[in-house]
């Protein structure tokens, strides 16, 4: 489903960290059995679980990065936006109801819900909604797995940028009652508390219940016609959120792990104001815009409201068979509303507004055959199935209005009804270890995904309706092979393939559209792993290069370009680059860093600018003689929200005080490039984002099972656009500080 203007759709939400190298292996977040070695680092193994089997992230051939939930604390990590500041490789773009989120120039470029992402979140073991509900908070976490590059083997389609998979916490059996709980208080009167608590309940079952809840006043100073009082919800959040996990254990063969999480996320709001509100001076003059404002500083006249609600309950089994062999059962079943109304030309002047409330659901399942890890020749065979509802709920809960509040039929577009779909697949993968130095390592996945919409749309007060399926099928591999020059050092190389699948056009009084076709791409990649001075160094330095077919992007409609429309660049799209990350440990200090440097090249293809006025047809293959002023040839353009460079820097310095007090400062430093919103590259209609520089500090002191932390987060206050949608600036989050409180017990 989709129509441009629209503040719509999301990509995969993750928490991922910069060091591949780095990571620690997984701890639970501030809980007492991490409390002691929290600050520590780990000279053991980083242990990776996203392929479905424990392996040695430092000798295992994929570019992946391991956070723990003390880290996520650690580093400032409190929100969705400040992910891509303590890392590269990643960047976030928050447009509200939805975020765009991209690994390597790939993930989701595009903010409406027909738009796959590239990069899929998982959590606890089962994708999560591929749209809506991104903004679930992050508590209990036990650890966090990034992939970074295609992972269509294992994790299938929509993972053409990577895969993140978030681990909570799971109950102990036998590990007492134990648990923590955080309180803190910052500026913009903002609250918050969280805690979790393990209880044994026998010696084959155990439980665990985590709680979450904050509330915080608004970043915007909001007003309402010539400066009069703002009537609606000016974007005061309120925040509740919780979980209970039961584990049972009746043999040392079985496990059966259920875990249900709940949410209630008011947001309040998600203002946004009109992108030559953004600049000081005129673009390409030096007069001072008359009509210069603040981000933060914004007017409107229509009413603002952002909930989500949501349940999801997974269930896990495994089984050991005989020879070691597991059978591994994942389900869940996902259920969310996600509502929004927005003054969708962000000013007090205008009568344009938005509203919508959708329902998703979907329901999951995979079955795996797992050979033991430590067998010379290891192999994996799976099963999985996926299927994922849109309701845009009757009747007509989804409208854009361009006369409000007169309800002219006129002057409004609706839409209701239903997009189904669903994603099956099998695979395999097998590894071989040709010397105990050497192993290869290849899997192939087939899927079969399929997209239906039942819609209706009431455009301008013309009816139409849709019934139209796209049916998708790809084969994806992947060959790696690593060797371990020695036990500290490491080189692999790998050649894997991955695929989104196609989708369809919501109609625009043209007839239905032709639906737009897959993606696929194919990947080479090297890596070289190290561990220096015992371990006290780690380096990853990785080279990549995806060549893509097909690649989705979103123009104006060829014989109407007034409107926008969905379709594959028909030469080929080409994105490359390099990572490298370093971490050491040098007694108390710590200091770690990352850079990507990204390139990216989209292929020869036509493509008129829907914000542009323009009557003539644009042919994608071949341009147009007849409107060559706006049917722009887009060969050589960067992707959009992919930055040429994002870096971050990282130290802390654990000082020991005696009787087990530590004082721990830390300092974190992220740089996001500046980046395109569109493909058209037009700086005078706000397409340019500048670069990103942010800075979070902590100062911790820890007394027994006790820690108190003063944090700030953007220290030098930079208001910054996060994204364009619709002509409106969304800005990023401003300088946030304040005080927690953890005790574990």
């Amino acid at each position: 489903m989709k129509y441009r203007p629209l503040l719509l759709g999301a990509s995969a939400l993750a928490l991922v960290w910069s060091g591949a190298a780095a990571a620690q292996t997984a701890t639970p977040a501030q809980d007492a059995s991490a409390s002691s070695d929290q600050d520590k680092p780990e000279d053991g193994e980083i242990v990776v679980t996203a392929q479905r089997r424990n392996e040695n992230l430092m000798t295992t051939a994929v570019s992946a990065s391991v956070l723990s939930g003390t880290q996520l604390d650690n580093k400032g990590v409190a929100n969705v936006d400040a992910l891509q500041f303590a890392m590269p490789s990643v960047v976030v773009n928050n447009f509200g109801q939805g975020n765009d989120f991209n690994v390597r120039g790939i993930g989701k470029a595009e903010h409406n819900t027909q738009t796959t992402t590239g990069v899929i979140t998982y959590r606890d073991g089962v994708p999560t909604f591929p749209g809506y509900v991104q903004g679930e908070p992050y508590y209990d976490v036990g650890n966090i797995q990034v992939l970074r590059g295609p992972q269509g083997t294992i994790v299938g389609q929509n993972a053409t940028g990577g895969a993140v998979f978030v681990n909570t916490n799971d109950p102990i059996i036998g590990g007492g009652i134990h648990g923590y709980f955080n309180l803190n208080y910052g500026n913009y009167n903002e609250a918050g508390m969280q805690g979790a608590v393990n209880l044994p309940l026998s010696d084959t079952f155990a439980a665990r219940v985590a709680l979450y809840g904050s509330r915080r006043d608004s970043f915007y100073n909001i007003t309402g016609p010539n400066g009069t009082a703002y009537p609606f919800d000016k974007g005061h959040q309120g925040i509740m959120a919780g979980r209970i996990s039961f584990l049972w254990k009746p043999t040392d063969r079985l496990s059966i792990l259920w875990k249900t999480d709940a949410g209630h996320l008011d947001m309040g709001a998600y203002p946004a104001t009109p992108f030559a509100n953004y600049y000081e001076n005129i673009p390409g003059t030096s007069t001072p815009n008359p009509n210069h404002r603040d981000l933060f500083d914004v007017s409107f006249n229509t009413p603002q409201a952002a909930r989500d609600e949501f349940v999801r309950s997974t269930l896990k089994a495994e089984y050991e068979l005989a020879g070691g062999i597991k059978l591994r059962s994942v389900s869940s079943y996902q259920w969310a509303n996600t509502m929004y109304r927005a003054d969708l030309d962000g000013t007090a002047t205008g009568i344009s507004t938005f509203y919508d409330s959708v329902d998703e659901q979907q329901i999951t399942t995979e079955l795996n055959l797992i050979s033991p890890d430590t067998s010379r020749v290891t192999w994996l065979l799976g099963a999985f199935g996926l299927w994922n509802d849109y309701y845009f709920r009757k009747p007509y809960e989804f409208v854009i209005d361009l006369a409000y509040p007169f309800n002219l039929p006129s002057a409004q577009y609706k839409l209701q009804g239903t997009n189904p779909t669903r994603s099956l697949a099998a695979f395999g993968q097998i590894g071989f270890a040709i010397t105990p130095k050497l192993k290869i390592d290849a899997g192939i996945r087939y899927t079969a995904s399929q997209s239906t919409n039942h819609v209706d749309v009431l455009q301008y007060g013309a009816y139409i309706r849709q019934d139209q399926q796209v049916k998708s099928d790809n084969v994806s591999y992947k060959v790696s092979l690593g060797w371990k020059l020695s036990k500290d050092q490491y080189l692999y190389g790998f050649v894997a393939t991955g695929f989104r699948p196609g989708g369809l056009n919501v109609p625009v009084g043209l007839g239905n559209p032709a639906p737009f076709e897959p993606e696929e791409v194919t990947s080479y990649e090297a890596g070289w792993k190290a561990n220096w001075a015992g371990g006290k160094v780690r380096t990853t330095i990785t080279g990549f290069y995806n060549d893509y077919k097909n690649f989705q992007v979103i123009i104006g409609y060829p014989t109407f370009p007034t409107f926008g429309i969905e379709l594959n660049v028909p030469d080929k799209t080409k994105i490359y680059g390099f990572e490298a990350e370093a971490e050491f440990h040098f007694g108390g200090l710590q200091l770690d860093a990352g850079v990507n440097v990204l390139k990216t090249e989209l292929g020869t293809f036509y493509a008129s600018d829907p914000r542009v006025a323009s009557t003539g047809a644009c042919d994608p293959r071949t341009g147009s003689p007849t409107n060559a002023a706006n049917c722009i040839n887009l060969a050589g353009r960067r992707q959009t929200y992919a930055p040429n460079l994002t870096f971050n820097l990282g130290a802390q310095y654990v000082l020991e005080l005696g009787n087990g007090d530590k004082i721990t400062p830390r300092a974190n430093f992220g740089h996001v490039g500046d980046q395109w919103a569109t493909l058209f590259e037009n700086a005078s209609r706000g397409d340019h984002l500048p670069a990103r520089n942010v800075l979070n500090a902590q100062l911790a002191f820890q007394h027994k099972s006790w820690t108190i932390t003063a944090y700030g987060t953007n220290l030098t206050d930079q208001h910054y656009p996060a994204a364009l949608n619709s002509g409106l600036y969304f800005a990023g989050p401003p300088r946030q500080y304040g005080i927690k409180l953890l005790k574990t017990f």
